[in-house]
């Protein structure tokens, strides 16, 4: 290797933790709410602060969200690969947990009313 090579490696190596410190130091910011997209349409937009929980069911199966103590986590699932119940529970602005085969999205977010939602819906 020259020592351009590692110059590269090392600006890299920089970048990257960079990103890393942004990312998840940066958005350390708790949600208050998460989204619950079917089929890129919000069906629900439930608070992260109350326990709660939702069936979600469609044309190609269902999946059980369940929020507690100020994180949502899909608990059950009828897809075969069960990558949404393996996922870890989600809190941060941002974070998502997707059932692809369900076509269901659950996304925290900070404000109901900034996407579109009404809060008192």
């Amino acid at each position: 290797m020259k020592k351009a090579d590692f110059i590269v490696i090392a600006v890299t190596a920089v970048l990257i933790l960079i990103s890393c410190v942004f990312l998840y130091g940066v958005n350390d910011a708790t949600g208050k709410y998460v989204q619950v997209e079917v089929d890129g349409a919000v069906t629900d937009t439930l608070p992260l602060d109350k326990d709660t929980v939702l069936e979600i069911s469609t044309e190609k199966g269902s999946n059980t969200l369940v929020i507690k103590n100020g994180e949502a986590a899909v608990t059950r699932a009828d897809c075969p690969d069960l990558i949404c119940v393996n996922h870890r529970a989600v809190k941060r602005n941002g974070e998502s947990i997707i059932c692809l085969p369900h076509r269901v999205v659950i996304t925290v977010i900070s404000d109901a009313e900034e996407n579109g939602v009404d809060a008192a819906a």
